[in-house]
C-alpha cells in the first residue's frame, strides 16, 4: 500500500468566520450549543442539529433571540440515519449555498459505564452507531459537497483524552469510540491534504474538567430496539452532579468544571486556524503518551487516563 501523495498547494492559512456557514451537530446543548453561540457571536449563519426536538427548538429560540433569526437554522437530525444527515447538507446547501465549518460534535456514552464484560452488544451499537457511524455519515454527506464547492473549509471532530489519548477503564466502550474517530479523523485529513479542493480536518479534545452537558443521560434518546436485554450494571447512567459526586469520592477533592465558553472558543478559533489537533492542556496529553509509548516499548500495559484530571 502507498500512502497519500504530495500535499496540495495554495491552501488558504485560516477561514473567516466572519460570513460562513456553520453546522453543528449535537447542537441543543452541551459543547455543541456553547459552539453554535460562539460562531454566532462572530457573524456565522449557523444550522443546529440533534435529534432532541424539544430542546433543539428551545435552543433556536434563545439564539435566534441573541443573534437574528436570519442566521439561525434548526434541523432536527438523527446522525445514525444516511437519510437523516442527506437532508440535513440538502437544507444547508439550499438554504445557504456552502458549509463552511463542519463541527462533528454529537456524541453518547454507552449508558452506565461498569465492567467491559457487562457491557451488551446494544451497548456498542448505541455507543459506536452515534459516536462512530454519526461520524463517518457526517463526512460522506458534506465533504464532498465541500470539495465540489472548492473554497476553504474545516471539519471538526469532537473526540475526547478518554479513548483519543488513553482510556477511561470504567467507560471501555465509549473509549474505543473515541479512539476510533481519532483514528479516522487523521486518516481523513491526511487524504484531504493531497484532494482537489481546500478542505481540512481537525480533532477537538475538550478539555480543562468534567463538561456539564447531556452526554452522561443521553440514553434518554436511546433507541427502543438498542435498549439493554440484560440487567447491566443496573443504572443507565448518572447526571452531572451524581458523577461529580462520584469523581469527588474518588478523588478526596472536588474535580474542575470545565467552562463551556472556554471550549466553545478553543473549538472555534482551531478550527479558523485550521489546527489539527484543537485543545488545551495538551502538555498533559503529550506527558501521558510518552509514559504509554514507554510501556508499550517495555511490553507492558499503558497507564490508562484517570476521570476528572
Amino acid at each position: 500500500m502507498t500512502g497519500p501523495g504530495p500535499v496540495a498547494e495554495e491552501r488558504a492559512e485560516r477561514i473567516e468566520v466572519d460570513g460562513s456557514t456553520a453546522v453543528v451537530t449535537g447542537a441543543a446543548s452541551g459543547i455543541g450549543r456553547a459552539i453554535s453561540g460562539d460562531l454566532l457571536a462572530r457573524g456565522a449563519t449557523v444550522v443546529l442539529a440533534d435529534v432532541e426536538s424539544d430542546a433543539l427548538e428551545r435552543t433556536v429560540g434563545e439564539l435566534a433571540a441573541d443573534h437574528g433569526a436570519d442566521h439561525v437554522l434548526g434541523v432536527r437530525t438523527d446522525v445514525t440515519d444516511e437519510t437523516s444527515v442527506h437532508d440535513l447538507a440538502e437544507r444547508t446547501y439550499t438554504g445557504f449555498g456552502s458549509c463552511d465549518l463542519l463541527f462533528l460534535n454529537a456524541g453518547v456514552t454507552s449508558g452506565g459505564g461498569g465492567l467491559p464484560w457487562q457491557q451488551e452488544p446494544n451497548d456498542w451499537r448505541w455507543c459506536f452507531g452515534v459516536n462512530v457511524f454519526g461520524v463517518a455519515i457526517g463526512v460522506s454527506e458534506f465533504v464532498p459537497r465541500m470539495l465540489a464547492a472548492g473554497t476553504p473549509a474545516q471539519v471538526v471532530v469532537t473526540s475526547s483524552k478518554d479513548g483519543g489519548i488513553a482510556p477511561v477503564a470504567t467507560a471501555s466502550v465509549y473509549a474505543a469510540s473515541k479512539a476510533a474517530i481519532t483514528c479516522f479523523t487523521e486518516a481523513l485529513q491526511l487524504n484531504l491534504r493531497t484532494a482537489d479542493g481546500d478542505v481540512g480536518a481537525s480533532v477537538f479534545y475538550p478539555s480543562g474538567g468534567l463538561i456539564d452537558s447531556g452526554l452522561y443521560t443521553a440514553a434518554r434518546n436511546r433507541p427502543d430496539h438498542l435498549q439493554r436485554r440484560g440487567a447491566g450494571t443496573g443504572r443507565s447512567g448518572w447526571t452531572f452532579d451524581q458523577l461529580v459526586e462520584q469523581v469527588t469520592r474518588a478523588r478526596g477533592t472536588p474535580p474542575p468544571i470545565a467552562d463551556l465558553g472556554q471550549l466553545a472558543r478553543t473549538a472555534v478559533d482551531g478550527a479558523s486556524e485550521r489546527r489539527f489537533v484543537i485543545g488545551t492542556e495538551l502538555d498533559q496529553s503529550a506527558e501521558l503518551l510518552h509514559r504509554r509509548a514507554d510501556a508499550i516499548g517495555r511490553g507492558e500495559l499503558p497507564p490508562a487516563h484517570q476521570l476528572g484530571i
